[in-house]
């Protein structure tokens, strides 16, 4: 099985194994997910920049494997909004998932269908237990740095990007300076 073989770069991100390549998502993937659409049209007519891209190793989604792989985000803002990932929930809702931070400064924001918000930060050497019944999405503060993570959760808990693409997170993370932030509630998140 291609998956048991592939192996990291502990430090990158990347896979080091012929053959294995990462799933892109590039500025025009993430139509819908930064709050200021306009800036973002505007970043995807300049240079359309590769946001992140992880890997999906194909682990066969049933019970008792582990789905896992490496998450790269890149540094850069869109208006105030560092790049993040789309984030998601699981299909399987109860499911966790741990984030190990590899390298890099980054947030990883978490919030539940009640409406509970979390925000770890995630800074190389630091896991980051993302609770059942969360949705999460990694955020790269760093001006210079991508954030690299590694990532685990058990392999039939599917995904949910649907609910989050309709909907949106309740707070968004903006960039206020050198490697600083503020949380404020989002203005177009979508109660269904």
């Amino acid at each position: 099985m291609q998956s048991s073989k592939t192996k990291f770069n502990l430090i990158s991100g990347l896979a080091m194994t012929k053959g294995v390549e990462s799933l892109k998502r590039h500025a025009h993937n993430l139509k819908g997910i930064f709050a200021e659409a306009q800036m973002l049209d505007a970043i995807i007519k300049k240079n359309d920049p590769l946001i992140y891209e992880f890997y999906d190793l194909g682990v066969e989604e049933k019970p008792g494997n582990l789905a896992y792989g490496t998450s790269i985000v890149y540094p850069g803002v869109v208006g105030k909004e560092f790049y993040m990932t789309k984030g998601h929930f699981h299909t399987v809702l109860d499911t966790a998932e741990v984030y190990f931070c590899l390298s890099g400064h980054g947030l990883m924001l978490m919030e539940n269908p009640e409406g509970e918000t979390e925000i770890q930060e995630l800074t190389a050497g630091e896991a980051v237990l993302v609770p059942g019944r969360y949705a999460h999405r990694s955020i790269n503060i760093s001006d210079s740095e991508p954030l690299v993570t590694f990532f685990t959760f058990a392999a039939d808990a599917g995904h949910d990007y649907g609910t989050i693409e309709q909907k949106g997170f309740r707070k968004l993370v903006l960039r206020t300076g050198k490697e600083t932030y503020e949380v404020v509630d989002n203005p177009h998140w979508k109660s269904l």
